[in-house]
């Protein structure tokens, strides 16, 4: 068996050029490490400011999730030759992630998975759904006839916050800056759909207040969005489809209505203890999207080779989905 693996590499900060592919020593795991063989990887914005040197932590080997086979298990909590999801852990950050051809990922982040679904399939899944579940019912207990409001729903996340939030019962207001893909939003369950604006409540009635509010556009439409959720509602930010820019300015007692619960959520705690996997209904997820319930197939898959073009298309920000790149 080879001692050594090929792995993509953040060289110097830049654009997709600055991605190198380098021959390193392959990773051996520790007790309580996965080490996993990596067959395909979904592409996340995390990794082009990381590329940029606009993360506050980031490794040369970047990637936060990947999907593969178990190569070596010390602990023995997973089964060698299992197929398995690999969800962050430090993936990317304080440890190297899943560009390489094997990655380390510790084993409360990584998760077996039963199914058919191609590689590339499978591989848009891992970090988009385990994000929008945790917003939805870990951290905004979204119930059954509740209404949620989602800014920027036709983000990867946002698109898996819709299928999720309609399935469990929610009265869902969906928003995107996409005229094309409103009638999309609507089949796939939303109850309304707005064109996205830093001047969304103009769109609405007088004083609306939705019982919850999931914001993936970030600290652009931050204060809108706490105001557009009613008192005792909580409002979640998970995203920055807007830019990373501070809210300049920001005064609390002048521009916040009272009483609205706002809270953070960023995925790389997906794993820890206050946020195990195991809570996490991923295989239930993978079924649903294997019978054709939802459509949660990548919009671009590149060979492993195209790593600059699959950059270049995360850049553009004309996606439109899920970006995966296979071995």
């Amino acid at each position: 068996m080879s001692a050594t693996m090929e792995a993509i590499v953040i060289e110097k900060f830049g654009g997709p050029e600055v991605l190198t592919y380098k021959k390193i020593s392959k990773p051996a795991p520790k007790p309580g490490e996965v080490l996993i063989h990596v067959k395909a990887f979904g592409v996340n914005h995390a990794e082009m400011h990381m590329r940029k040197g606009e993360w506050d932590e980031w490794n040369p080997i970047t990637g936060l999730e990947c999907v593969g086979i178990v190569e070596a298990c010390p602990g023995g909590e997973v089964p060698i030759g299992s197929k398995v999801m690999g969800i962050m852990g430090g993936m990317g950050r304080s440890r190297p992630g899943s560009y390489g051809e094997f990655v380390n990922v510790p084993a409360a982040n990584v998760v077996p998975v039963d199914t058919s679904l191609s590689w590339e399939d499978l591989a848009a899944l891992p970090e988009v759904y385990s994000t929008a579940w945790s917003c939805l019912f870990t951290v905004l207990d979204l119930q059954r006839g509740e209404t949620l409001l989602i800014r920027g729903a036709t983000s990867t996340i946002g698109q898996a916050a819709v299928n999720l939030a309609v399935n469990a019962g929610a009265i869902v207001t969906a928003t995107t800056r996409q005229e094309g893909r409103f009638e999309m939003l609507k089949k796939m369950g939303a109850a309304d759909v707005k064109y996205e604006q830093s001047e969304l409540h103009q769109q609405f009635p007088p004083k609306p207040r939705f019982d919850k509010t999931l914001n993936l556009i970030g600290n652009r439409v931050l204060v809108e969005s706490i105001n557009l959720t009613r008192p005792g509602g909580r409002m979640l930010q998970a995203g920055w489809l807007g830019g990373l820019e501070p809210v300049v300015d920001f005064n609390p007692m002048i521009q916040m209505e009272p009483g609205v619960h706002f809270i953070l959520f960023h995925s790389k705690v997906l794993g820890e203890e206050d946020f195990p996997l195991s809570a996490i209904p991923l295989q239930t997820i993978v079924r649903k999207i294997e019978n054709g319930e939802w459509d949660a197939k990548p919009t671009h898959v590149f060979e492993y080779k195209d790593i600059h073009n699959a950059h270049r298309m995360l850049d553009s920000h004309k996606a439109g989905g899920k970006i995966v790149v296979k071995h």
